[in-house]
């Protein structure tokens, strides 16, 4: 049985007009479509050429059928997942999003890539500096949105110190870096279910290239992984604090690890060990101000404790939904808090008799769950983001936002938001795969990089980015893990793999 398209549809309704035309003297709408066949438009319509683009893609919607535009056909369309329809809203969705990031991946291997604003280049922002036209902290700003929009992926080897064990055989789900971002503590998956987590160390040689190097002491749980955060125990980022959710028997812990236990070669003692009897922890910080530098908080349901890591003292604070999103401030001693119902309050430790909503010294709300909360170097600043896919500036002193980074895609996922500001850059990844970079002075958004690999709910990347990954003499740039691979995006136009022995060649010649 003949196919029906909707072009073919249309043909006897075009030759019952065509035995009248001599009788008109103005075409018609209908004498417009009887120009075109499948070869394209015929010669005698010459001003129709331009709308054949537009007909095709214009196709009658019909009720239950999907057009392909490629097929030139309808087919039928089922609601919801049906293994006796091959064909779902979904599954076309899907192929939709899968054609878009193919060809966002196929622009940005190309060596000239869109400028994030409009003529924006390295060349016209030297001039104008030379002249006198831009000031240097504009510059500056503007110097590194045009690096940004040149960045090219690289993937890295990740080497091990266990020469019997591949590093590179279980999904990334989580990876954060330390304040000089020379070491990434990193979250797996394992096949048998659970996680394993370490760390993973970092080195930049003056010529740029990166080099990683996996822990050597791998710790597996069966227990899910809530949130991390770096700790200043002994020295900064000496600790590791980890969330852990319970699972089955095993109850929930708050663990406290000191980063030198991932090692076998390291000769120092591990140092302080802990673990904190507190379940179902949804997120954690610490804090660095030096009146509370061995405190540390959690947000559970319903609640806020914060502990001394030491003494082991708790005070606990009772709070109206579950808090999902933590952060201390650094020059005062006061800790914010994002929840599940969009508010976000902040609790001064130097009031510690208040423990009910009195203890709330700010307060104001977003639409949505919170998943991310980060002070600015101006503490008079918070970035918040919510499960709306809403990113916003807040000022604490009014509570009022001013600024909001649109183009965040998020639903239901907990997500955080990354902030550097040497570089004047904020990023997210959102829950369609995407890795936005956003100005954080205006919020424009510089530029969005497709993942490597298909988008899943599983397998969306995790990010760092760092004002000197691998060091003091590591250079600008940003480490996605996604999957099982991991890959860096450089300032540096020129980065090649392997970069270091290839610079000795040149040398040499």
């Amino acid at each position: 049985m003949k196919k029906w398209n909707w072009r073919e549809g249309q043909r006897p309704h075009r030759r019952r007009h065509e035995r009248n035309r001599g009788n008109r003297q103005r075409p018609t709408q209908d004498d417009q479509w009887s120009g075109y066949n499948e070869a394209g438009p015929s010669e005698n319509q010459p001003t129709a050429s331009s709308s054949s683009s537009k007909a095709s893609s214009a196709a009658p919607e019909l009720p239950g059928f999907y057009f392909d535009q490629e097929k030139n056909r309808y087919f039928r369309v089922l609601p919801g997942h049906n293994n006796c329809n091959p064909l779902t809203r979904e599954q076309l969705q899907e192929k939709e999003r899968e054609k878009q990031r193919n060809k966002m991946l196929a622009e940005d291997e190309k060596p000239r890539k869109k400028a994030p604003r409009k003529g924006l280049n390295t060349s016209l922002l030297l001039q104008k500096r030379h002249l006198g036209l831009l000031p240097e902290n504009s510059y500056c700003r503007l110097v590194h949105e045009v690096k940004v929009s040149e960045m090219r992926r690289h993937k890295l080897e990740i080497q091990s110190a266990d020469s019997s064990s591949n590093p590179n055989t279980d999904n990334f789900r989580l990876i954060v870096g330390d304040s000089a971002c020379e070491r990434v503590f990193t979250v797996n998956d394992v096949s048998h279910g659970g996680c394993k987590y370490g760390i993973m160390n970092f080195s930049s040689s003056s010529r740029g290239s990166l080099s990683v190097e996996m822990c050597d002491n791998l710790y597996f749980t069966n227990r899910k992984v809530n949130s991390i955060c770096w700790a200043s125990v002994n020295y900064p980022d000496s600790h590791v604090l980890l969330c852990l959710v319970g699972a089955a028997d095993t109850p929930g812990c708050v663990s406290l690890l000191p980063a030198s236990l991932f090692s076998n070669s390291n000769p120092d003692q591990p140092g302080m060990l802990c673990s904190f009897k507190i379940s179902s922890a949804w997120s954690c910080a610490w804090c660095l101000n030096p009146q509370f530098d061995k405190t540390f908080s959690t947000g559970l349901s319903r609640r806020v404790i914060v502990k001394d890591a030491e003494t082991g003292r708790t005070q606990t604070y009772g709070t109206g939904s579950d808090v999902l999103a933590q952060q201390f401030a650094l020059r005062v001693p006061v800790l914010f808090n994002g929840c599940r119902s969009g508010e976000i309050f902040s609790i001064d430790l130097r009031q510690r008799g208040r423990r009910d909503q009195s203890c709330k010294a700010s307060r104001f709300h977003q639409e949505s769950a919170i998943t991310s909360v980060r002070v600015l170097q101006d503490e008079n600043y918070l970035l918040a983001a919510d499960m709306l896919g809403q990113i916003k500036l807040w000022d604490v002193r009014v509570t009022k936002p001013v600024q909001e980074y649109k183009g965040h895609h998020n639903e239901h996922a907990y997500l955080p938001i990354h902030v550097n500001e040497p570089e004047g850059l904020l990023l997210a990844v959102g829950q369609d795969c995407y890795t936005r970079l956003w100005s954080l002075k205006d919020g424009h958004l510089l530029r969005t990089i497709p993942s490597p690999h298909p988008a899943a709910n599983d397998m969306i990347p995790s990010v760092v980015f760092s004002s000197k990954l691998g060091g003091c003499r590591g250079l600008p740039g940003l480490l996605m893990a996604v999957k099982h691979d991991l890959y860096y995006f450089p300032y540096n136009t020129d980065y090649q793999e392997g970069g270091e022995q290839q610079a000795g060649v040149r040398e040499k010649d």
